[in-house]
């Protein structure tokens, strides 16, 4: 078995929902405005209580179901996300407890957007070096802690949401590319600049709105089409196919402009693109998971399929990955 497979799905979305219109009562803005410049309609936000390991903990039940596979079968648990529940300890060890998965260890890691693929690079690496055979991956975010809603080029962008896959050793084709990432020059053009150690949370730096994301989005958006770009080709030569053989495009849900670019680029039909950004927003990390599986879900992406998974972080970070389901 030489081969890495995702052999399940699942996701979990908010059941409140923040519209456009919704915002045109706490921001100038308006429904048009969003709709034209981002192509998002509406958001999720999670209850109060509600933190990044329970949305990840709920995509990671029907991932398993969907698998087949028992929480004590799992070796390793990798949570890519920006806003876990806490500094410490990981989301990554709060979901192994909730699943009780007691053979797996479980961290976190960060990488912005870009974090579920990150996270699926590591388990498809340590799975090929033979030291795991069954890896939960998930990306959670709960965004909506870390949004000024008094910021209109923020808040307008970003959801709440959770999505997982379970990643085996398989006899059959799977992963099949996944090219990284990583420039740090520009970082402060899409930063969170409090509670860390640069500058720790404390009464000051709350009344000075650190805690909030902070994004240049014109800048942000320039440098996300090229690096996505780039990544896109760069994964499909190494999987050694061409664009044409791509049976379902599934990008970072960012902004409509940026995925149309993406498949502009790789000359793909409409119809091989898929977005659901109109529904959730942008969520981060959880972004690709979520959309793979209501595209698994829908059945838009088939068993047999090649996909085309690309993103872009916070860091900055991109990617891309290519996958046979």
């Amino acid at each position: 078995m030489n081969h890495v497979r995702i052999i399940g799905t699942g996701s979990k979305a908010p059941d409140k929902v923040l519209s456009n219109h919704d915002l045109e009562k706490m921001v100038e803005t308006s429904d048009e405005w969003i709709t034209a410049r981002t192509g998002i309609k509406e958001r999720r936000i999670a209850e109060d209580g509600i933190a990044s390991s329970d949305m990840g903990y709920d995509a990671s039940l029907k991932a398993l179901e969907a698998s087949g596979t028992d929480p004590s079968e799992l070796d390793v648990i990798i949570v890519g996300t920006v806003t876990p529940d806490y500094m410490m300890p990981s989301t990554g060890c709060l979901i192994q407890s909730k699943l009780k998965a007691k053979n797996a260890y479980g961290f976190d890691l960060a990488a912005g957007c870009s974090g579920f693929l990150y996270a699926l690079h590591v388990g498809y690496g340590l799975i090929k070096a033979g030291t795991a055979k069954k890896i939960l991956v998930v990306g959670t975010e709960t965004l909506s802690r870390i949004m000024d809603y008094e910021d209109r080029s923020t808040c307008i962008l970003f959801g709440d949401g959770a999505g997982a896959v379970v990643l085996s050793e398989s006899e059959e084709p799977g992963i099949m590319s996944s090219c990284l990432n990583a420039d740090g020059d520009d970082w402060e053009l899409l930063y969170i600049p409090g509670g860390g150690s640069k500058i720790p949370a404390s009464k000051e730096s709350i009344e000075n709105k650190d805690h909030y994301m902070k994004m240049n989005g014109r800048d942000v958006f320039r440098i996300a089409v090229k690096s996505m770009e780039a990544a896109t080709m760069q994964a499909v030569e190494e999987a050694g196919i061409k664009p044409e053989d791509i049976d379902l495009l599934i990008p970072h849900q960012a902004n409509f402009r940026i995925l149309e670019a993406v498949r502009k680029r790789l000359n793909l039909p409409e119809d091989r693109l898929f977005s659901n950004l109109d529904k959730y927003g942008n969520t981060s990390a959880a972004s690709v998971p979520l959309a793979l599986d209501e595209a698994v879900r829908s059945g838009r992406a088939k068993k047999g399929d090649i996909l085309l998974f690309t993103v872009f972080g916070g860091g900055f970070t991109w990617g891309a990955t290519v996958v046979r389901l």
